[in-house]
């Protein structure tokens, strides 16, 4: 530490130094991964090997077929500032690659154990670099192939008070698969193998195009439900695939940009989208969405965040309005062509358009799941069969009903004179009207039917009353590598909530079975949705706290939702249901349920008092 006698200002040595850098760019194994992945890149490499060991806590390497170092460059790589990628100021104004700060691998290597073995191209030999915590320690020759092989062992092993803040294996491991696929999209001319404690997760072989390598993340059953971008205006070019509305999820993710090859995070894009969904977009819904911009260098500044997280651009309301014709132009296409309700013709038995629900495997299956009060309600909507009283306990609820209760949940349904439900009818196959009493009402069907849901599958919970209900034939849901992992790890917990799944292969789960409470389901969208939960879970610090969102989501899913014609019973049914559950105003998601008028407010709308 350098110091005159007369002051307090001090130079840091660089051990300090590299620290404070490590804690801008590392904050944990996933960030070691990305900065590695860039200097591969940058490299030229056409194949990428990730291995990694308990989450990367233990151990992470990246080993790359790209040109290489000699002796000479691989000992300056691991000096603070040095870079092959910058030499003056003007550089930074138009930076074209991933790596450009020259501060990743002094940082990594002064909060881990180090190892760099790398050999250029053409060579015989190459070069081996040790480093403990520090500077580098030790440098000889070794025999090795063109391209290099960094090793990072035992992270944050001499911090250990930002040791303490990593997370549990799955939850690190999860954000290494994202980084990894990530970077997967942005080269898809390059193969990337990713690897956990010695199983191969995810062998991405290089591809042609941007689409096989979407189709290779994503699988066939969620491009099914996307809708191609391919748009330029003013030298502004936006590639990708965002969601059709019609399956826009309760989560955020994936939400994937890119701006030349680089991942980033810009609030101007995202406006962009949400704005250009408009009102496409359910209330509640978020679009998903992979989008690619091309656009010169010179104009965007990659400069402004430590890690590289986020860009600026010097014409923000061009990319603006650019990247928001390119999503909205193929919404309203696809808004001229789809009829409103894909699921009518299902719903009646009749399917007109089965790749609306996918494929059709997915669609029989679906069939075979209708519960009877489908099959009710579909026979009372076509004229060849009736409901009767009888039929009312299950016509709606999905409730699977012990013989010996049945006669106690048909009494919890009479109501009191003062609360009689009469159904007056639907508006836009989303909203009841309905007489509740002496109220008149204007009712979200799918809030309140969530509701409903929500308070018998927590009443369940809370009693250890949870019952299951197998699945005809089990439902396969494929996942990506990173949300496989989370669902690894709390599919105990999952089960004491009537949801009973198990690996099906690495990122495959096959759904068994559900809560009895719930009926047939979008289950990819609930699992989706699940997934985003168990993220938050280790941040609460109660059982009840994590509990709550899981619920929602499953009541969410299992709901009707809005632009389902319902016959009258059924909205009856419902309604009575809500009442019993005692009016609550809002979904478990916040959302309203009712507008409501008493008998004197109408007197009072119409100046009758």
């Amino acid at each position: 530490m350098t110091r005159s006698p007369d002051t307090k200002i001090r130079v840091l040595p660089d051990s300090v130094s590299c620290q404070i850098a490590a804690g801008e760019i590392v904050d944990r194994p996933a960030s070691v991964v990305k900065e590695l992945l860039d200097n591969s890149l940058d490299a030229g490499s056409s194949m990428i090997a990730i291995d990694v060991v308990e989450g990367g806590k233990r151990l992470i390497r990246v080993t790359d077929n790209g040109e290489g170092m000699t002796r000479a460059d691989a000992q300056m790589a691991c000096q603070r500032f040095a870079t092959s990628k910058l030499s003056n100021v003007s550089d930074l104004l138009n930076i074209a690659t991933y790596g450009f700060r020259g501060e990743a691998l002094p940082s990594i290597a002064s909060v881990s154990k180090f190892s760099l073995l790398t050999g250029k191209r053409g060579e015989s030999v190459g070069t081996q670099l040790i480093a403990d915590g520090g500077p580098v320690s030790s440098m000889k020759e070794q025999a090795c192939p063109p391209g290099t092989r960094i090793d990072v062992a035992e992270l944050f092993y001499n911090t250990p008070g930002r040791q303490k803040f990593l997370k549990s294996t799955p939850t690190e491991f999860s954000h290494i698969c994202h980084v990894v696929q990530q970077a997967a999209l942005a080269s898809p001319g390059t193969q990337f193998r990713l690897t956990h404690n010695d199983n191969v997760v995810f062998d991405f072989p290089a591809v042609d195009s941007l689409q096989d390598r979407l189709l290779q993340l994503y699988g066939t059953r969620v491009m099914d439900q996307m809708l191609p971008l391919d748009f330029e205006r003013g030298g502004l070019k936006v590639e990708g695939v965002t969601i059709n509305p019609y399956h826009a999820r309760t989560s955020r993710s994936p939400q994937e940009m890119f701006v030349n090859g680089r991942v980033i995070k810009n609030t101007t894009i995202s406006h962009a989208i949400y704005e250009a969904y408009g009102s496409f977009l359910p209330k509640g819904r978020h679009p998903v969405f992979a989008l690619f911009l091309t656009i010169d260098p010179a104009v965007v500044d990659v400069n402004v965040h430590p890690a590289k997280r986020e860009v600026k651009f010097s014409a923000p309301d061009m990319v603006h309005r650019v990247v928001k014709e390119a999503v909205r132009r193929p919404l309203q296409r696809k808004s001229a062509m789809q009829p409103v309700d894909d699921l009518e013709g299902y719903r009646r038995g009749q399917p007109s358009n089965p790749r609306a629900y996918g494929d059709q495997q997915h669609f029989e299956q679906d069939v075979l799941r209708m519960n009877p009060s489908e099959f009710v309600r579909a026979n009372t909507e076509t004229g060849t069969s009736s409901a009767t009283p009888e039929d009312r306990v299950t016509l709606f609820s999905h409730e699977t009903l012990q013989s010996d209760h049945i006669g106690e949940a048909k009494a919890s349904y009479l109501l009191e004179p003062d609360f009689t439900v009469r159904v007056l009818g639907q508006i836009s196959h989303t909203y009841i009207v309905a007489q509740v009493g002496e109220e008149f009402h204007v009712v979200d069907q799918h809030t309140v039917h969530e509701r409903v849901l929500f308070e018998r599958l927590w009443r369940s919970w809370v009693e250890k009353t949870v019952q299951s209900q197998s699945l005809l034939i089990p439902e396969p849901i494929e996942l990506q590598p990173h949300t496989a992992a989370l669902l690894q790890s709390a599919l105990p917990e999952l089960s004491s909530l009537g949801l009973e799944m198990e690996p099906f292969g690495e990122t495959t789960f096959v759904i068994r079975s559900v809560s009895a409470l719930l009926g047939p389901m979008d289950y990819a969208a609930l699992v989706q949705d699940l997934v985003e939960d168990l993220t938050e879970w280790k941040s609460l610090d109660s059982i009840e706290k994590r509990v709550r969102p899981i619920l929602a989501s499953m009541a969410c899913q299992g709901a009707v939702q809005a632009g389902r014609a319902m016959a009258e019973p059924e909205m009856k049914l419902v309604l009575e249901d809500w009442v019993q559950e005692g009016f609550p105003m809002t979904c478990p998601h916040g959302r309203r349920v009712t507008m409501r008028f008493s008998m004197d407010e109408l007197h009072k709308i119409f100046r009758r008092i």
